[in-house]
C-alpha cells in the first residue's frame, strides 16, 4: 500500500485542476483493499481512476483511493469466447489494444477512451454504437459496509445509458477490484454509427485493427488532448426526451438530429443543442467550449473547478430556456 498526505491530484484528473487530497492511498491487492475498507466507515472517501470523468471543486477533505490492481488473467475459453479477469487499475485503452492484437472482439469501438477498467465498468462507457456492458460478464467489488468481496453479474449491475448500480443506489459504497470480460473470437463488426464504416474502408480491409486505428484518428480530430488542454471529454449526457416533446421540437427545428430509443422516446445529441445556443467555440475567462466539439468544455489554463462548473450551468440554463431540456452532466462534481 502507498499512503501519502496533502497529496496533489493534478496528475489524477484530466481537467488539470490542482487540488490536494488530505490522504491518498493506492492499494495493489484485493487483500489490501479489504483491509482498507475496514478503516473507511467514519471517513469521507471515494475511488479515483485517471480522473477522466471528474471535476474537483475544492481540495478534498478525506481519503482518495486508487487501485493499483493491474493483473490480467484468462479465466477460460471455448470455441466462441475468451474470458479475461482484468484488474480495476489497468489502463482502459491498454486493455483494448491487448484485445485487438489478439483478435478478440467486443470493445474495439471503445478505443482511446481515457480512464481505467474499474471506472469504465462504473460509468458504462460507450462510443460509436458500443457500450462496455455488452462485454462485461461480472464485476468484483468490496462492500465497505461489510468488508466483504462481492460479485455482481452484468444483470445485477443494472446497466443503462452511462449508468450502473455503482453510480446510483450503491454510489460511495463499493470499491471495484476487477472486471471479468467475455470477448468474442469471431469478430462482430459494429460499424453502423454515422460514417464509421466508410472511414474504416479507407484503410483497406475491415478488421479489428483498422477499426481501432480509425476510431483513434476520429477521436484525435474531434477531441482535445487533455495533456495539452484540460478536459473530461463529453461533459453532458445526450438527453432522452419523450416522443411528444421531440415532435414538438422537430416541428420548429426540422433539421434536429435524433436517435430512436423506443416507441415513446428519442435521444437528441447534446452537442447540437449546445451549438444551437451559440456556445461552440465561446470562451468565458479561463474556460471555453471546444471549437471542434461543443460537448466538450476545456480548461484554457489555470481555471478552477468552480469556474468550469459555472460555465456548465450557464450552458444548461440556455438549453433549458431554448428547448425545455435539462442537460445532465456526465462529469461528476467532487467537493
Amino acid at each position: 500500500m502507498n499512503i501519502k498526505y496533502n497529496y496533489s491530484l493534478l496528475s489524477h484528473n484530466t481537467f488539470g485542476i490542482d487540488v490536494k487530497a488530505e490522504e491518498f492511498i493506492e492499494f495493489y491487492t484485493v487483500e489490501e483493499a479489504l483491509d482498507l475498507s475496514k478503516t473507511l466507515k467514519q471517513k469521507k472517501w471515494f475511488v479515483i481512476g485517471q480522473g477522466s470523468n471528474l471535476l474537483f471543486l475544492n481540495d478534498f477533505k478525506g481519503v482518495v483511493l486508487h487501485s493499483g490492481i493491474r493483473q490480467m488473467k484468462k479465466i477460460k475459453e471455448d470455441d466462441q469466447f475468451v474470458y479475461f479477469e482484468v484488474g480495476s487499475g489497468v489502463v482502459w485503452d491498454q486493455f483494448v489494444e491487448f484485445c485487438v492484437k489478439n483478435n478478440w472482439s467486443g470493445i474495439e469501438n471503445l478505443s482511446s477512451i481515457p480512464g481505467e477498467v474499474g471506472a469504465a465498468a462504473v460509468q458504462n462507457i460507450g462510443a460509436y454504437g458500443m457500450e462496455v456492458q455488452e462485454a462485461i460478464e461480472k464485476v468484483k467489488a468490496i462492500d465497505t459496509a461489510t468488508s466483504q468481496l462481492m460479485e455482481f453479474s452484468k444483470e445485477n449491475c443494472q446497466y443503462g445509458y452511462r449508468q450502473s448500480i455503482f453510480k446510483n443506489q450503491y454510489k460511495g459504497r463499493y470499491i471495484l477490484t476487477s472486471v471479468v470480460f467475455r470477448l468474442s473470437k469471431k469478430p462482430n463488426f459494429r460499424l453502423h454509427y454515422q460514417h464509421l464504416e466508410e472511414e474504416v474502408r479507407k484503410r483497406g480491409n475491415i478488421n479489428l485493427q483498422t477499426i481501432r486505428e480509425t476510431i483513434i484518428q476520429i477521436r484525435s480530430q474531434k477531441l482535445p488532448d487533455f495533456r495539452t488542454m484540460g478536459n473530461a471529454g463529453s461533459f453532458f449526457v445526450n438527453p432522452v426526451v419523450s416522443k411528444v416533446h421531440f415532435q414538438r421540437l422537430q416541428s420548429e427545428y426540422p433539421e434536429i438530429p435524433h436517435y430512436y430509443v423506443s416507441e415513446t422516446e428519442e435521444k437528441i445529441p447534446a452537442a447540437w443543442l449546445i451549438e444551437q445556443c451559440g456556445w461552440k467555440g465561446k470562451q468565458v475567462g479561463k474556460v471555453a467550449v471546444y471549437a471542434k466539439q461543443p460537448l466538450v468544455i476545456v480548461n484554457c489554463g489555470g481555471a478552477s473547478g468552480s469556474e468550469i462548473k459555472q460555465l456548465a450551468e450557464e450552458i444548461q440554463l440556455s438549453v433549458k430556456n431554448k428547448f425545455d431540456i435539462q442537460l445532465q452532466p456526465e462529469v461528476n462534481y467532487i467537493e
